[in-house]
């Protein structure tokens, strides 16, 4: 992928105004409306918006001069670029309209974008996994193809707007241009409608998607499932469908990005003395088993750092690190036997301390 500033022809030091200006430039030499059936415009085109896209956005430019384009996946949304000219028209929409003196591209409407929210448990959301989701939609209509006139018949040009969906109206010494009343903008009328739609092209229809969840993902974050949202009238592209992710809690991780942190408690017998004990790990749904090697002599706070055990990197290579903390347990009671052995050894190393037993506004504290 080529560097952004040297796709829109920049230095580092380009300003705001700059990097709209040298994408004006591209984005009109490449226009898809002025190189039809032109690929290699149609890919230049795409990269400058690509470049502008990240350029334009402050934080996003912030990252990218730090990083280069590995530092547009970082912070949990990553960059995704533009896959055709009619995302760019939908995110970019505004902006054409400034190019080009207010005559944008006419073309059917996109359909609708939808948004669906998907709880995963923790496990799942480490490992990846499919998911159905369930939802309703608009769908082109089965009799009438999307067209919304019935059948036998087809939608005509407005005679209001002469089909362009604009209408210009003269106030004073302006020229102001507005949406067709008579046609609502679209250019076209619909004199006998589908009986099944009633003219609208498209019906509300119920279902399951199947969304691919990638390892490492995390709350908060978006899929995006591309042209699953809903359908446009007259053949225009279909909407994207948004998947909110809400990640379940697991109380045995504690997730800190891509790094994870465990905490095992172990006895102060185990602390001086040490030992082995089995730990949770993140392997097979977060059922895995290890065993951890506790040396003698380690204290509250003191942490085993498995590299590359963590979270997988969405997007990237490598997982994050697995953090095992411990806590040491002190006993509340002690047997008779217990506070003997102690005393000894506290005897031997020379300290002072009680018997073990409870005093007396222990016991009134019981």
């Amino acid at each position: 992928m080529r560097d952004f500033y040297e796709v829109l022809g920049l230095t580092k030091e380009a300003s705001a105004s700059d990097i709209k200006k040298a994408y004006r430039r591209l984005a009109m030499e490449h226009h898809p409306d002025r190189n039809a059936g032109d690929s290699e415009s149609e890919e230049k085109f795409k990269e400058a918006s690509n470049a502008y896209k990240v350029l334009s956005d402050s934080n996003q430019r912030a990252r990218y001069d730090q990083y280069g384009h590995s530092g547009l996946g970082r912070g949990g949304g990553g960059f995704e670029g533009f896959r055709g000219t009619e995302d760019i028209f939908s995110a970019f929409g505004d902006l054409f309209g400034d190019f080009f003196g207010g005559q944008r591209s006419r073309g059917p409407r996109p359909g609708a974008d939808l948004q669906v929210p998907l709880k995963l448990s923790f496990a799942e959301a480490v490992a990846g996994c499919s998911k159905e989701i369930e939802v309703t939609r608009q769908i082109l209509c089965d009799d009438c193809t999307g067209t919304g006139a019935a059948e036998g018949s087809k939608p005509i040009n407005c005679t209001q707007c002469k089909g362009s969906g604009q209408v210009v109206h003269s106030q004073g010494f302006f020229m102001i241009q507005t949406a067709c009343a008579a046609c609502k903008g679209e250019g076209r009328v619909i004199k006998d409608k589908c009986k099944t739609c009633a003219g609208v092209g498209t019906n509300a229809e119920s279902g399951t998607l199947t969304a691919t969840v990638p390892a490492g993902v995390d709350r908060g974050q978006t899929l995006r499932l591309a042209g699953k949202g809903e359908a446009s009238p007259g053949g225009g592209r279909p909407g994207h469908l948004y998947v909110i992710l809400d990640i379940a809690e697991d109380e045995r991780f504690i997730r800190e990005g891509e790094n994870v942190l465990v905490e095992v408690s172990i006895s102060y017998l185990q602390a001086c003395l040490g030992a082995e004990i089995e730990v949770d790990t993140l392997e097979e749904m977060c059922t895995g088993k290890d065993t951890l090697e506790v040396k003698p002599g380690t204290q509250p706070g003191d942490a085993i750092v498995e590299r590359g055990k963590g979270i997988p990197i969405v997007g990237g290579r490598g997982r994050g690190d697995l953090v095992y903390q411990f806590t040491v347990e002190i006993p509340t009671k002690l047997n008779s036997t217990e506070r003997d052995l102690l005393k000894k050894l506290a005897d031997e190393s020379g300290l002072d301390v009680g018997d073990g037993k409870r005093g007396f506004f222990d016991r009134l504290k019981r």
